[in-house]
């Protein structure tokens, strides 16, 4: 393998998306370690678009410890409201106790889908991030097309898996096998051009 990153710190607390990154690195025998393992702190999210947020959330964490980072900011971005919840997606699931509800996120998000009408066509966004301790930063964006459906369905994914089918799919994200999801999320795309740049001449390790 020529890849100089034999590790990283994945700078998130989000358990899902960490484990969600470590399975999509784990044929390239990349030592993973989270922002939980290193007891690095959440960033405040003050950009606007999901490549600024990626990018601040890696360079913290780079900077933190030492070691090339990678980071995602990704969400949902409904048509019939105007690409909202987007880079706010989590947060319209955080409680007043500061713990994230996606199920209440959910209702919201069918609400205010209800009360707009319009299409139900939608996608999910992924800005990837690798930032390195040097200071270098680069970022590679995905997406997946498709459509919000109700009541949600499934319980093998995470945040707004349940109520998103991907073009060309009769279930959600939440109710096909996590491994058929990986191949095909918009975080997946981000990775297939991560990889592209980073692991040309790899050979998966099995």
């Amino acid at each position: 393998m020529n890849s100089p990153l034999k590790k990283l710190v994945v700078a998130s607390h989000n358990q899902g998306k960490v484990r969600e990154i470590r399975d999509l690195l784990r044929p390239y025998d990349v030592d993973v370690f989270n922002a939980s393992d290193l007891g690095l702190i959440d960033p405040v999210e003050t950009g606007k678009t999901f490549a600024a947020n990626a990018e601040l959330k890696a360079k913290l964490a780079a900077q933190a410890t030492g070691m090339a980072a990678l980071s995602d900011d990704s969400g949902l971005a409904v048509d019939a409201l105007d690409g909202a919840p987007g880079i706010y997606s989590a947060r319209w699931a955080e409680q007043a106790d500061g713990c994230r509800d996606f199920s209440a996120a959910m209702e919201k998000l069918h609400s205010k889908m209800q009360a707009a009408g319009g299409p139900d066509t939608a996608r999910f966004i992924c800005a990837l991030s690798l930032a390195l301790p040097s200071g270098d930063i680069y970022t590679y964006e995905g997406k997946v097309e498709g459509r919000i459906v109700w009541p949600p369905r499934g319980d093998k994914g995470f945040g707004y898996d349940p109520v998103f089918v991907a073009s060309g799919d009769r279930q959600t994200f939440a109710q096909i096998d996590p491994g058929e999801k990986h191949a095909k999320s918009h975080r997946a795309d981000a990775f297939a051009k991560f990889i592209k740049a980073w692991f040309p001449k790899a050979s998966p390790q099995n």
